[in-house]
Order: C-alpha cells, then structure tokens, then sequence
C-alpha cells in the first residue's frame, strides 16, 4: 500500500506573506483581536511584527493557525487571475 503524505499548506509560503496576507483581510486592529500581542496594537507594521513573531514560537503559531483558518474558509485571489 502506498502511502500519501498531506502537503503542508504552509510550506514555501513566508511569515512576511502570512502576515500582509492576514493584515490586509483583517487590518491591524482586527488582527490585535484576533492574536493579542503589542506588536499589533502599539504602532503595528510588517517589520515590527516580523521581528516579534519569529522569536517566541507561541506567536509564530497563532498567526500560522489564524491564516491556515483564512485560506480554509475563503480561496485567496492568484495574481494574474481575475
């Protein structure tokens, strides 16, 4: 019997793309709801949010979860298509 393994969704996809991805959907303040931390609530940007996120590993998984439910819920749009 073969086995197939299921692809990681996240895979070849950067916090960086996660995060304007999830940014963009949510705004800055809806993402604070969301994952409560002060790198969306106090002068939020992408920089300063990678920074954060790639040290405690908590953080990094909670956007990964909140962008995992967004493409589950919703096809994100691929560019050069309509």
């Amino acid at each position: 019997m073969i086995e197939h393994k299921a692809k990681d969704p996240l895979h070849g996809i950067t916090l960086e793309t996660i995060l304007t991805r999830l940014v963009e959907h949510y705004g800055w303040e809806g993402m604070g709801r969301l994952v409560d931390v002060r790198c969306f609530h106090n002068f939020p940007s992408i920089k300063s949010s990678l920074q954060f996120m790639r040290r405690p590993p908590w953080a990094r998984a909670k956007v990964e979860r909140l962008y995992l439910r967004l493409i589950a819920a919703k096809p994100l749009p691929v560019k050069g298509r309509p």
